[in-house]
């Protein structure tokens, strides 16, 4: 693949929140995990184990902890500074959201991995942290760009890691105490197009040459100002409907 090409690919992928019923095939689940694999980790310590989900009555059991979590989450998003709040408007077809996709896919982190980093690392415990959790991002990312590239919609369902949402995943799982959540994938096919634009930061006001001042970077102001555009523009994607005309479902929806 040429950098063109990547580039078009990688700005096509887009996180997809509304979904098809319909079941995937096993071999892409399995794909996808094995391009996780080979994303790049800290000292290759390759912390990462993966959890597939397919069972509905499981799957259920997870959408319901994340949703009780999120209602208070409701309640403490009314403390946040007036300037950047933004009404909360439900969603325009909650049935198709990632509580249907048919396959979620847990990526769970090995803490006793954390063992084999240089000493000088296993004794920092920031970088430790910063290692590991990086090395974890890199594989959901990779993930992420398996499904793009096999026509499967896919939504970061950071939610399952909170404490109460963690600790009754795993209980429910029997995942055992030295293996953390670090994120959940939630799997399956479009249920509408993404034509929107993403908004998206100037490219020559990010990038900076050797020594670089204050005046180089944005201001305060500036920095606010993109907060409540993006705060906007992520709400209303989080609230956008399906395309009738990929679902096949009524107008009534």
């Amino acid at each position: 693949m040429d950098y063109v090409n990547f580039l078009d690919f990688i700005k096509n992928r887009r996180t997809i929140r509304r979904f098809k019923p319909d079941p995937i095939p096993d071999d892409y689940v399995e794909k996808i995990i094995e391009a996780a694999r080979w994303a790049p980790s800290g000292f290759n310590m390759q912390p990462w184990e993966f959890v597939v989900i397919k069972d509905k009555t499981l799957r259920d059991s997870i959408v319901q902890w994340v949703r009780e979590y999120h209602k208070l989450t409701l309640k403490a998003e009314s403390t946040r500074e007036p300037w950047q709040r933004v009404p909360h408007l439900p969603s325009k077809d909650p049935e198709m959201d990632y509580r249907i996709a048919p396959v979620f896919i847990l990526v769970l982190g090995d803490t006793r991995t954390l063992k084999g980093l240089p000493i000088s690392m296993r004794y920092d415990a920031e970088r430790r942290q910063s290692i590991y959790i990086s090395s974890l991002a890199g594989a959901y990312l990779y993930m992420s760009l398996a499904a793009t590239t096999l026509g499967l919609a896919n939504e970061w369902v950071s939610s399952v890691a909170v404490a109460y949402a963690h600790c009754m995943t795993k209980d429910l799982l029997g995942i055992p105490p030295e293996l953390e959540i670090y994120d959940m994938m939630a799997l399956g096919y479009p249920a509408y197009n993404l034509t929107s634009r993403k908004l998206m930061r100037d490219k020559e006001k990010m990038i900076h040459h050797d020594y670089c001042g204050v005046d180089d970077f944005r201001t305060d102001t500036e920095v606010d100002d993109f907060i409540k555009r993006a705060r906007i523009w992520t709400t209303a994607n989080h609230r956008r409907g399906v395309d009738k005309n990929i679902v096949g479902v009524s107008e009534g929806i």
